[in-house]
């Protein structure tokens, strides 16, 4: 599962390991909003790593539960984030990820047979820390994200992202660095008021 290689999913072992991480990541989706303490213990056990300070909107939908995810800390996930674990998921502090977020480390190979046998191949995906990941964009395997870099509204990534960058597009493509502009308005023409916020 982790090497890159052609593997079939389906071996019986693998299941009913992935089956038991998946019953798990439903009792997370089953907790009442005020159940606070007892989604963080779910995560905590779900993932291969999480720091402190994550916030994941329910439902979270996970190939493997979140066995394979790496979380650093403060990261925001709002609803339906869904993360195809089949092999490692890496995300840096403070990143946030919008609505409806698909992050995918499993492909097919194009050759039919292949496919029709049901083999599959992982390649893991990296995002850097203080990322923003907007509503809707989808991440295929293999990509890194760099540090810093916002992906816009439903983009799909297919290439690697420089770190302090927008991107945005299907396929996605750096539109511009983040930079000045960026120290002057937070949206359109809307200016950022130092004064309020710091």
């Amino acid at each position: 599962m982790h090497s890159g290689a052609l593997y079939l999913p389906m071996d019986e072992a693998l299941f009913q390991e992935q089956l038991g991480w998946l019953d798990r990541l439903w009792e997370f989706n089953a907790t009442r909003p005020s159940q606070l303490e007892k989604r963080e213990a779910l995560l905590r056990e779900l993932f291969a790593e999480i720091g402190e300070g994550c916030y994941i909107e329910p439902p979270l939908h996970a190939n493997w539960g979140g066995r394979h995810v790496h979380f650093g800390r403060n990261i925001y996930a709002n609803f339906n984030l869904t993360l195809v674990d089949d092999t490692h998921i890496y995300v840096g502090d403070n990143t946030m990820f919008g609505p409806n977020v698909v992050v995918a480390t499993a492909g097919h190979p194009l050759l039919p047979e292949l496919r029709e046998q049901g083999y599959q191949y992982n390649a893991p995906v990296h995002i850097g820390r203080n990322c923003w990941i907007g509503a809707g964009a989808i991440l295929l395997p293999g990509v890194t994200v760099g540090d810093n870099a916002v992906i816009g509204a439903g983009s799909i990534v297919t290439k690697d992202v420089p770190a302090n960058t927008l991107a945005v597009g299907n396929p996605c493509r750096v539109l511009r660095e983040i930079g000045e502009h960026d120290r002057a308005f937070y949206f359109k023409d809307r200016r950022i008021d130092d004064s309020a916020l710091w």
